[in-house]
């Protein structure tokens, strides 16, 4: 699932794999995971995702790869989401997936005032992730609901960060969608709709490419 940071991929695949009972790989939650425990990978992620910059392939091919070698996807599928992002990373992954590569890609569409408000306003929880905003805050002085941890603005939310992402996306990962388009492979969805309707469209779609 590709699309602009806000336009609610995580989310959406989040429900598509637990539908389908297949893995969910979010290359940016394996980032924030190594940023938090501060290994060294994470330190060095950590300098471009602050600045709104992209982890260079090498880095995110190394640890996709890895991921999609494990027997959960080898044996029953995933979904990726936000990836790939660039021409390297979709050429690399065709490889991978050779003969067949990708069978699905959907485009979240999501104009982008929508996603520059979804990213400005929302806020994260520095335990367990969970994701907030400041129209639906949770219910106790910005302590995470679930677990109580404090929830933050990520760095990379900031309006300087999110500018940076959103011209990149413009420059790197939208001509492959027209790429995937070629291919046949490309379903293009509105997703600044309500969130059920949204998700149903995209079950229509998977259903149809099985």
């Amino acid at each position: 699932m590709i699309g602009k940071q806000g336009a609610g991929k995580g989310t959406q695949c989040s429900k598509l794999a637990a539908a389908l009972g297949i893995a969910h790989i979010s290359t940016g939650d394996m980032l924030r995971s190594a940023v938090k425990a501060g290994t060294e990978f994470g330190i060095m992620a950590n300098e471009y995702m602050e600045r709104g910059d992209l982890v260079p392939d090498e880095v995110i091919l190394g640890i996709v790869e890895e991921r999609l070698v494990q027997a959960d996807c080898r044996d029953v599928g995933f979904v990726l989401d936000g990836f790939p992002r660039t021409w390297a990373q979709a050429i690399a992954l065709d490889d991978l997936l050779a003969p067949d590569g990708v069978k699905l890609v959907i485009n979240l569409d999501v104009p982008t005032e929508v996603v520059l408000d979804r990213l400005s306003s929302r806020r994260v929880c520095t335990g367990c992730g969970r994701t907030y905003s400041i129209y639906k805050p949770p219910s106790s002085d910005w302590t995470c609901d679930d677990c109580g941890h404090e929830v933050i603005q990520r760095a990379d939310d900031t309006p300087e960060a999110i500018s940076r992402r959103l011209a990149l996306y413009d420059e790197v990962t939208s001509p492959l969608i027209s790429w995937y388009e070629a291919k046949g492979k490309l379903v293009t969805i509105p997703g600044d709709r309500d969130f059920n309707d949204v998700a149903a469209e995209i079950a229509v779609a998977v259903d149809s490419a099985k």
